[in-house]
């Protein structure tokens, strides 16, 4: 199972796509690990630098919609190859969120308004997120402030996360 504690990446937009996760022109790559300089590289947001922003970083919090586009399991690839083993968000595209478990990543979706809250609340300082997963519990954290937050996933996409993906799910099962 990955580890899906860690600093916070906070993505301020809706509809992040998966051209923008990874762009189209890398997909010829062999390797996951070729995948990695690339992540977010198309990706337009008024104040973001990957170079900058991306180093250390293990989560994201974003809006509504993420991984909308086309279908390619590269984008969660590029993720992980990148330590992003979790990205916490309003919704995701139904392909997306399912590449992601299959993956052994973690898609947390969440009210609007509690993603809104976290925005206001943790985007402005250094944030960090622990996950338990058998509370099926984010804990936020920065400075003296800490805060818990429940989250719901059905008990097959949690079994997939607890093997490590849907391979590793289908070895012990199959």
């Amino acid at each position: 199972m990955k580890n899906f504690n860690g600093k916070v990446l906070f993505l301020d937009r809706d509809d992040i796509n998966t051209d923008e996760i990874i762009p189209a022109k890398y997909l010829t790559e062999v390797t996951r690990e070729a995948l990695k300089p690339y992540l977010l590289e198309d990706l337009t947001l008024e104040g973001f630098n990957t170079a900058e922003d991306l180093p250390g970083k293990s989560v994201i919090v974003t809006r509504s919609n993420f991984g909308c586009g086309s279908s390619r399991e590269h984008a969660p690839w590029a993720l992980e190859m990148n330590g992003i083993n979790m990205v916490i968000a309003e919704s995701f595209a139904r392909i997306f969120r399912q590449n992601m478990y299959n993956c052994g990543l973690l898609a947390v979706e969440l009210p609007g308004d509690t993603i809104d809250a976290l925005f206001k609340t943790y985007s402005s300082g250094e944030t960090s997120v622990e996950v338990d997963l058998d509370r099926s519990v984010l804990i936020f954290s920065s400075g003296d402030r800490t805060e818990e937050i429940s989250y719901i996933i059905s008990d097959y996409d949690a079994a997939l996360i607890q093997a490590g993906g849907w391979i590793e799910y289908a070895d012990t099962r199959y």
